[in-house]
Parts: C-alpha cells; structure tokens; sequence
C-alpha cells in the first residue's frame, strides 16, 4: 500500500509553478500585477525573444526591505491581505504563490529598495536554490528577472511556443493591464524595439483608444452609467464598426483583466440585433462593483470571476451597452475605406489629343502635356464610350428647403446615384445612403414598435407534446432556462431524470425540429450561460420580414421621398446600421472631397 508522504518544499513550488507559470506570459502577468499593487507610477518591461531568454520588470513602487524580500520568496506570504477577509480583496494578487513559483522554475533575480533606504538589496535564486544576496545599486522601486524558464525542466520547456508566438501573448498580458490603469505610465520593449510608450494621467478612452485602434474613438460610444452599487465605464465600438473574431473585447472587473462567459454572452446578447453571427463587436467594458459581490478567488490566475448575482450584473451591462449605443447608433463608422479612397483617381491624360477633340479645334495644337498626376496604371480608353454612356445617376430640383434644414445631420437629398444610393449634401460634407439597407433597418424598428416582436414569439402548441432525450446535465441547464425560454414562445418542462418535454414552439419557427433546437439551445447555454440562440433566431425571422417589406436597390425616389428616409433615418434607434451590422450611410467630409481636388 502506498504510503502518503508530505511532499518537499521545492516540489510544492514546481507544483505550484504548474497552476500559475503556464508560459513566459503568465510570469509577466504576475510580476506586472505586483508592480501595480505596490503603488507604481511607471513600470518598464523588457523582453528577449518573447521572454523565452529573459523578461524584466522595473517600477518606482514602494520597494522592500531585505527581510521583507526573503519573506516574499517563500510561498502564502504576502501584503495583500491585512487580514482574513479574503473576500474584501481589492488588489490584483493576493495569494502569495507568484514569486516562489517563479523562483522554483527559472533564474530569478530580484533587486529593491525602499523610498528612503540608502541603499538597495538584491537576491538571486536559481531553479529554487538561493545563489547569491547582496547590496545593489538601484533607484528605489522594485526590479525583477526571470531568465531561462523551465531550463531545468526540459518536459516543461519543450511545450513552449516559437518566440514569436510566446512575444504575442507577453504583448497581449502588457496591454490588458496598461488598459485597466491609464493612470499608470507603462513601455514595452521586445529586443532592441520599443513597441509602445504610454504617458501616465491619460483620460480612459485615450488610453483605450490607443492600444486597440486608433479609430475606435471616432466610431465608438463612450459608457458610464450606474446601478445601485455597479458601475459601468469604457468605450464600445458602433455596430458598423466589428470584427471577425472576438479577440478585440476587453472586460475587466474591479481593474482586474478577465474571460467570463458571462460577460462575454452579454456583450453578444447586447449587439444581437445589430450584428451577424460571424461578427463581433471591438469595446472595451469597466465593471465596479463591491468586492464581496464578486469572487476572485476561483482560478489560480485569478482570470475568472464569480458574481453573487449574475444575472442582476449581466442585466445591467445589456441595458448599459444598449443605452449608449442608443445615443451613437445613428451613426455609422465614420472613417473613409482607406482601400476606397485609393481608387478615387484623377482623370487619366493620354500623349496625343483624341479625334473628336482635333476635328472642334483644327488648326491649334491641342496636343496634351505631358502627364504630371495620372495613375501608373490608368490606360486612356478614348472619350467616346464615357462621352456617350448612359449616366448611373440623377439629380432633380430640390423642392424648397427650410433654413434650419443644415442643422439636419443627415442633410438634404440631391440626387440618386444608381438607383440604389442616396446622395446627400450635409453641413459638414456628402453623405452617401444605402436606401434598402436604411430601409431595411426602419421597417425593422418599426415593426418591434407595433408588436411583430410579441407575434413572432406567440406560442404554438404541439398537438403531441414531444419528448427530447439529453443527458441530465443538459436537462438542468435547459430546466433552469424554462421560464426565459417561455418569453420566447418555447414551453418546455422537466420529463424525468434525462428528457425535457417540448409542449409548443414560437409560432415563427414551428415548423423546426424540437431535438435539434433543444441541443442548440443547450450548447449556447453552456457556452455562454445564456439562451441567446432562441432569440436571434426569431431576430432572423423579424429581420427577413423587414427585407422584403423594404425599398429595394434599383428603385426610383423621389427627392421628396429621399429627404423623408433620411428626417426618419435621423429619428430611429440603430439606423447607422442595416440588421447585419452592415453601415447604412457613409460621409466624405469636406476635408476628403478638397484632398481628392487637390485643395488641401
């Protein structure tokens, strides 16, 4: 019979080290997390080949002593926590494990002085043995290196990634905290290259705007709105303005950096009707609320969290989020296509005059100049075939407009470009309409506002109440969902241990297969802890409905007509995009028309 042993000190740590060291990217995590709770204004990382050499962190904290330094090599020591309230922690570590887990996998040299200590201390602990300790010579602040990670563990080593790869993910831990604490002045180096410089006191949405894309502060929505004791802050980004993949929302809770489902499905379940599928949405969300209503202590790297009320904090960032998006959803993303632009060209000049400009002017030398601005590329074709085409566009005289008419956002219609788009003169430049999609998005808005939502969902039931075989877990999960699903016009109830009955379907999509929905529905539960499936597809079913009933590309308007879409445009919640978080408008403003003329 194996007989049960306690395990060695150093062993503990390489155990330990396996939870919280996954990577050179998880050291970095802790040892800038630490700079943070030390009061740091500036910290300074530096990496050599994606930390798989070394990674080094300097900040002007508080700094330790040499006592307090060889207590914060041991493990479950720590400042962090005061007492044993370990629910009331508000700073991004807590557990004491980082530094001796560290410690037991690589070279670790850590160098410190306190504000006010003439001088500073520094020891050197390899692999988990303590190597050498001394006097050193710093300005006070804390400075850390880790060098040759797992060296002595080749089965750890050998499941590391390429340095490339290993520098994406060191980027990726820098940026979320440099996000999270704007207050604080933060450099990345990689090698020889310095990848970012970031000032302190920058306001939230600089800082944010800075790090994921520049342009998000033009075509975003800046939030902050409370409830009770939560608060919600940051920027997200217009509908118009998406992804192809959710590696662009940063959700933080208390200034602490975290992938929760939960947030993540309501992020989705906020932008459902104004995105597809496939596209997601770039912001970055700030929720505060009181540390005993959040649990931090459930993931060694502290990057999940538990909420005592999760459905009170995922209600409360749907509405958020809709709200702002409410007061910038007119717009649409704002930014010229860069690729668009570019194709904007001026009129191509060719060697030797045309035929039919010689045959109006004998007898003078109409021979062009030489080409000064043509394109490269640009072939001239002959003018006959441009002179005697027939035009894609039309312009009617405008009907009398008010004064007030430029204070329209939208502006006033002047033409039809392709009976498809809408040209439009604003104050502040030319707005160019996607009728059927504008359209499309009002006949939407308008039939929510009538009650085809409640129709859509009204209940049919199964003349034979049918029976769906899951396993039991699924049945719990769907069990707990019933109620919401029931909004929806789904009835479902509990038929033993491992089977749900499905008693009627939502009156739009009755026709569909009970087994096949349940096991969807039971997926997105378990992926995002809310049935969101369900109601995108009867948003699908709604957003069908509004196509067809929608102004068509390739219909003639009136102007009278074009200026009534747009006053309406201007009226209606989400019309900056169509239903499949496509722009319905674009502006060119003043500034790009001059620099197409060569004005500016």
């Amino acid at each position: 019979m194996p007989q049960i042993r306690r395990l060695p000190e150093n062993l503990v740590n390489r155990i330990a080290a396996g939870e919280v060291v996954e990577r050179p990217s998880s050291a970095l995590k802790e040892l800038v997390e630490n700079a943070i709770d030390a009061g740091a204004s500036r910290i300074a990382v530096k990496l050599v080949e994606g930390g798989l050499t070394s990674l080094e962190v300097t900040d002007d904290g508080c700094g330790m002593s040499p006592d307090d330094m060889a207590l914060a090599l041991e493990r479950h020591a720590t400042s962090k926590l005061p007492d044993e309230a370990i629910e009331q922690v508000a700073t991004l570590g807590f557990r004491g494990e980082a530094l001796p887990s560290i410690a037991s996998v690589a070279r670790f040299t850590i160098e410190s002085r306190p504000h006010g200590a003439a001088q500073g201390w520094k020891r050197v602990v390899d692999h988990g043995e303590l190597v050498a300790e001394g006097p050193a010579a710093l300005p006070p602040g804390t400075r850390v290196r880790v060098e040759n990670l797992f060296g002595k563990i080749p089965a750890r080593r050998k499941f590391l990634r390429t340095s490339r790869s290993e520098y994406a993910a060191c980027k990726d831990v820098v940026l979320r905290l440099a996000m999270a604490r704007p207050d604080v002045a933060i450099t990345l180096d990689h090698g020889e290259r310095r990848i970012f410089g970031l000032q302190g006191g920058e306001g939230l949405a600089n800082r944010v705007a800075q790090l994921i894309a520049r342009e998000l502060k033009d075509n975003g929505v800046v939030l902050d709105m409370e409830r009770g004791a939560m608060r919600l802050t940051g920027i997200a980004g217009l509908p118009t303005y998406n992804r192809g993949v959710a590696d662009h929302q940063y959700l933080f809770v208390n200034g602490r950096p975290v992938k929760d489902r939960l947030l993540t499905g309501a992020v989705r379940g906020a932008y459902a009707d104004m995105l597809a599928r496939d596209r997601h949405a770039v912001l970055a969300l700030f929720l505060e609320l009181p540390c005993e209503d959040v649990d931090v202590n459930v993931h060694p790297a502290k990057t999940e969290v538990r909420f005592r009320d999760a459905q009170g904090v995922r209600g409360f960032i749907v509405s958020g989020l809709r709200q702002a998006l409410a007061t910038g959803d007119k717009r649409s993303a704002q930014t010229p296509d860069a690729g668009a632009m570019s194709r904007w060209q001026q009129e191509p000049v060719r060697e030797e005059a045309a035929p039919a400009l010689r045959s109006i002017f004998e007898g003078r030398d109409w021979s062009a100049p030489s080409p000064r601005v043509a394109e490269a590329n640009a072939a001239w074709r002959g003018v006959e075939a441009d002179v005697m085409a027939q035009p894609r566009g039309r312009a009617e005289e405008a009907a009398p407009v008010a004064e007030e008419a430029q204070d329209y956002p939208l502006g006033i219609a002047r033409g039809q470009v392709a009976n498809t788009y809408i040209v439009a003169e604003a104050k502040d430049g030319l707005v160019l309409v996607d009728q059927h999609a504008a359209h499309e998005r009002l006949v939407l808005e308008r039939l929510r506002a009538a009650g085809a939502e409640e129709a859509v969902a009204r209940s049919q039931a199964l003349l034979i109440p049918e029976v769906v075989e899951l396993d039991e877990t699924s049945c719990d999960r769907l069990e707990e969902a019933a109620s919401k699903l029931a909004e929806h016009g789904l009835a479902i109830e509990r038929f033993g241990p491992s089977a749900m009955l499905v008693r009627s379907l939502p009156h739009a999509i009755a026709k569909t297969d009970p087994e096949k929905l349940l096991r969807d529905i039971d997926d997105d539960l378990a992926l995002n802890g809310e049935a969101l499936l369900l109601g995108e597809k009867l948003d699908l079913v709604l957003a069908t409905m509004a196509c067809h009933g929608s102004v068509r590309a390739g219909r003639v308007l009136r102007v009278d007509e074009m200026n009534a879409l747009l006053r309406e445009m201007e009226r209606t919640p989400r019309s900056g995009q169509c239903n499949h978080g496509r722009p319905t408008w674009v502006k060119l403003s003043m500034e790009d028309v001059e620099k197409l003329f060569g004005r500016h």
